[in-house]
C-alpha cells in the first residue's frame, strides 16, 4: 500500500481524468491494465492508487516514484505513449501534476 509520509524525497504525481459515466469503466480498466502490465515494472516506481468519484465523471490517480526522471522516462516509452493515446480517447482530458509532500496529518 502506498503511504504518504513526511520527509518523502521522491516524486509524487497526482493525475486527474475527466470522463462521462459511459466511458468510466473502460477508462478504469485501461488504467488498471497499464499499472498491472507495465507501469509497476518500471524503474523507480514505488506505488499508486486509483480512485473514482460516485458520479463516475472523474478518476484521480496518486503515484509515487523514486525520482522525477523515473516518471518522465516511463511516459516517454513507446508502450506508454500508445497506452496514453487510448486513454486520451476515453476521457475528455487528463492532467498529471508533480507534487512534493508538504505535510501529513
Amino acid at each position: 500500500m502506498t503511504e504518504i509520509t513526511p520527509g518523502f524525497t521522491g516524486q509524487t504525481v497526482i493525475t486527474t481524468f475527466e470522463m462521462t459515466p459511459g466511458t468510466a469503466a473502460d477508462l478504469m480498466e485501461a488504467l488498471q491494465s497499464a499499472y498491472h502490465e507495465f507501469i509497476r515494472h518500471q524503474p523507480g516506481f514505488l506505488g499508486a492508487g486509483l480512485h473514482m468519484n460516485d458520479a463516475q465523471t472523474r478518476i484521480a490517480n496518486y503515484s509515487k516514484w523514486q525520482r522525477r526522471e523515473d516518471f518522465q522516462a516511463m511516459l516517454r516509452t513507446p508502450e506508454m505513449r500508445e497506452r496514453n493515446r487510448v486513454i486520451a480517447e476515453l476521457c475528455s482530458r487528463f492532467e498529471p501534476v508533480m507534487y512534493e509532500v508538504s505535510e501529513v496529518f
